[in-house]
């Protein structure tokens, strides 16, 4: 697939992975037994209430983070030619690599740092991970830092050579918006007319408000103009935005075989937007729906033992958007993600093309 271009960015975090204490076997640093679900971990903070507690977190690993980076990564490792620009830079010297960045930059044709990272601490339990971010260098990355750090020449030339381009983490980034604004106003009117797949992904939007994001979802519908825009979301963001936009709130209960009301919930939200596709995962499987190809649902490999968590939904991202530049139909688009997100929780690594089509051809059942 090293025929296919995409540009991503502009986010970058260190992710430091934590297990939560919940016992301690010997006072060795590793030797514990970790607070298993994120129920327990509410019940030990909830006693604590009028008292204290000391609560004990084991740094497990640090590693190159961010939803920008572990799509792009993703990608590149499936086989496409990726261009990175974002808060990947070093502390003392923003524009350039960032030492924790190094292995993801080998995945990557060309990696552009404009701002260092920041720093997400994730607390990983077998029903999920609770992610605490320091998200200060953010703030840096603007439209205005990019046009500065890369110029806007050169920033269409990439455009220009892509057929994807992925823009991700809204949620924590102010300057998308404006990121938006400005390939709608500054890089489609110079580009060839050509229409290239665009991968939007808001990333968790729970702490913005209905009229942040009722604003950010039309300039997601004003980018179709110019791509054909992809929107993926998972659960609890499809109903965040089926509330704001005004349609049905999809439901249902992971691992429950009811998805009716999730493939529902992505046409609803496709049509309201006037966007090209809405995917929507869940542990157990995704639907998906785009204006030309009637709705699909597939069953996910869900494991009960992750290895990893941090990063499944951003493989699974990627998983989807290259299939849809390959041109695949949509349930086979929901296979291709399905299988490149099972595989990276099962291994903690992110698959190539070979081993996600060896790991479909014997895909194992769900573990209920």
């Amino acid at each position: 697939m090293s025929q296919y271009r995409a540009l991503v960015g502009f986010d970058g975090f260190i992710d430091v992975i934590i297990r939560v204490v919940d016992r301690r076997r010997t006072m060795a640093y590793e030797d514990f037994e970790s607070i298993r679900t994120i129920g327990a971990f509410a019940e030990r903070v909830a006693r604590a209430a009028g008292r204290s507690a000391n609560i004990e977190l084991v740094t497990c690993d640090r590693r190159f983070g961010g939803n920008g980076p572990l799509l792009a990564g993703a990608l590149g490792k499936l086989g496409l030619a990726v261009s990175y620009i974002g808060a990947v830079g070093a502390d003392d010297a923003p524009t350039h690599l960032h030492p924790i960045y190094e292995p993801f930059a080998e995945r990557c044709r060309e990696v552009l740092p404009i701002a260092p990272p920041s720093v997400t601490e994730a607390c990983e339990f077998e029903d999920g991970k609770l992610m605490f971010g320091h998200a200060q260098n953010a703030t840096l990355v603007t439209w205005e830092r990019i046009c500065d750090l890369v110029g806007l020449d050169r920033l269409c030339a990439i455009v220009e050579a892509s057929s994807l381009i992925g823009i991700v983490n809204w949620t924590m980034l102010g300057g998308v918006e404006g990121i938006w604004q400005g390939f709608i106003d500054h890089v489609f009117p110079v580009v060839s007319p050509r229409r290239r797949r665009m991968f939007i992904d808001l990333s968790d939007p729970a702490k913005r408000t209905d009229a942040d994001l009722g604003r950010g979802l039309g300039l997601i519908a004003a980018l179709q103009q110019h791509a054909e825009v992809t929107l993926g979301l998972n659960l609890a963001e499809s109903q965040r935005i089926a509330s704001v936009v005004g349609v049905e709130v999809p439901e249902g209960v992971e691992g429950s075989g009811r998805h009716d009301s999730v493939l529902r919930g992505a046409e609803e939200i496709r049509g309201s937007l006037g966007i090209d596709t809405v995917v929507i995962h869940r542990r157990d499987g995704a639907a998906a729906a785009s204006a030309g190809a009637d709705a699909a649902w597939f069953d996910g490999p869900f494991t009960r033992n992750p290895q990893l968590s941090t990063g499944a939904g951003d493989h699974f991202n990627a998983g989807f958007a290259s299939a849809q530049v390959l041109g695949l139909e949509l349930s086979a688009c929901l296979a291709v993600a399905c299988a490149t997100s099972g595989l990276y929780v099962r291994e903690a690594a992110s698959p190539s093309a070979g081993r996600v089509a060896s790991f479909l051809d014997a895909l194992p059942a769900p573990e209920h």
